[in-house]
């Protein structure tokens, strides 16, 4: 009898292999398709005795693959079985509608394969076998006993070889029943096992309690390296605002060099300041004092002169540095300070003036001085955007403490008053605005007119 055929049709590996061990016991050849397109393209040459068909799968599933098989006159005959985990009535009526015949569970015994493959005819019948080997025993037992000796002898001798033929099947299918029962049991039998073992052992979160003590350090290192972001980011700023600090301090000692410079440079004659300018004489004053005596000049460094109204302390105010800060609000101080000291009375008047310089920039992004080779008729602004602060940002809050202050401790025979000085009286004329002229020409005479004045009476 030629050696049977199975195809199994089925994307999981496991199964295949597994329903594949149960046909191979059987004698029974099996070839595998890991999909119903493969299967299909293998039935175009080959034709198995049976399929055992998944039903789903990626691309084409089990009930497609069934009706495409179906269809073909070629391969409609070969029976089909869906070897699938769906069960119940609904499904198994699907099946046959489609022309499976049946359905088995991928959880199969070997024993049901058995009577599947029994039902499709694919191995002998067990029980007709034993029948038929129990009449030819009884009939040689009967004939045994009713001829002589001799002749039953040679009745013997015929029946050997058909007799070791039927016993020779019977052992192989008894080996491969005892095998699959054997298999059957073990899988039963480790399940079992795995089973126990899992209820007698002790839960696993018992292994990971050890774990917790290392999150300390790690919670330790997030906090250092916390605090180390924040005295990186504090020194930064620090830095910050010293090179701030640092870059004002030198753009005043820049401006003071050059109005010094022009200063030199203008005629004795020209720097006499007109009578009815009393704030040219006090910036005259106030800037550089004329020569006197080794005598009178020795006292003078000792103690500089009171601002009087005839001849006012003019403080430089480098363009975008606040008026009240740094230096300026240190020099103001020491000047309140001694007066206080020295009980004088009185009104301090403290007054800003506002230059107007060639900038560029817009009001958005803010505006900065113009290069100084830059043409004055392309400035963006000939102004001073400080003349549009309120008058409230103009006082800021360590001038109005120290103003009162100065109240409190002369209790009220020296004021303090702070305003703001008109920009149209000026210390240095602004140029003509012709086609030659520079931006650094313009800013020279706004420099020397942004500043603070300071006068006592």
């Amino acid at each position: 009898m030629a050696a049977k055929r199975a195809l199994i049709v089925d994307d999981s590996k496991s199964a295949r292999l597994f329903l594949a061990r149960i046909l191979e016991k059987y004698e029974i050849g099996v070839d595998n398709a890991d999909s119903a397109e493969a299967a299909i393209q293998y039935l175009g040459s080959h034709i198995p005795d049976v399929i055992f068909m998944d039903h789903l799968m990626p691309g084409m599933d089990g009930f497609q693959a069934v009706r495409a098989i179906k269809n073909n006159p070629r391969t409609a005959t070969i029976p089909i079985m869906m070897f699938t985990s769906d069960e119940g009535e609904l499904y198994l009526g699907q099946a046959r509608a489609l022309g499976a015949v049946g359905v088995l569970p991928k959880q199969i015994k070997p024993t049901d394969v058995s009577k599947v493959l029994y039902q499709l005819h694919l191995v002998p019948e067990r029980r007709g076998d034993a029948q038929a080997t129990l009449q030819t025993l009884d009939l040689s037992a009967e004939q045994a006993e009713e001829q002589p000796l001799a002749q039953h002898s040679a009745d013997i001798s015929g029946v050997r070889p058909p007799m070791e033929t039927t016993l020779r099947e019977q052992f192989a299918e008894l080996r491969r029943a005892l095998v699959a029962g054997i298999d059957t049991q073990t899988d039963r039998i480790v399940a079992e096992v795995r089973s126990l073992l899992n209820e007698a052992l002790p839960p696993p979160p018992s292994a990971a309690e050890p774990m917790p003590p290392p999150r300390p350090p790690v919670q330790w290192g997030w906090i250092v390296a916390g605090a180390a972001v924040a005295i990186t980011l504090g020194s930064v700023a620090l830095w910050w605002r010293n090179m701030s600090e640092l870059n004002t301090v030198r753009l005043e000692l820049t401006q003071l060099r050059r109005a010094l410079t022009e200063r030199q440079a203008t005629p004795p004659a020209a720097r006499e300041p007109a009578a009815h300018e009393p704030v040219s004489e006090g910036a005259a004053a106030g800037a550089l004092p004329e020569a006197e005596p080794p005598a009178q000049a020795a006292g003078a460094a000792q103690k500089p002169p009171l601002p009087t109204q005839a001849k006012p302390m003019i403080v430089p105010l480098p363009y975008g540095a606040e008026a009240f800060s740094g230096p300026r609000l240190e020099t103001i101080r020491q000047l309140l300070y001694r007066l206080t000291k020295e009980s004088v009375a009185g009104v301090v008047e403290i007054k800003t003036f506002a230059g107007r310089f060639c900038l560029v920039g817009n009001a958005t992004d803010g505006f900065s001085l113009a290069p100084d080779e830059t043409p004055a008729g392309k400035c963006d602004l000939l102004g001073n955007p400080a003349e549009d602060a309120p008058a409230a940002q103009r006082t800021p809050l360590a001038l109005a403490n120290l103003m009162g202050e100065i109240r409190n401790s002369s209790r009220g025979r020296l004021d303090v008053q702070a305003s703001v000085g008109d920009a149209a009286i000026t210390i240095a004329p602004y140029p003509q605005v012709t086609n030659d002229l520079t931006a650094g020409e313009w800013n020279r005479a706004g420099s020397a007119n942004n500043r603070i004045e300071i006068r006592w009476h």
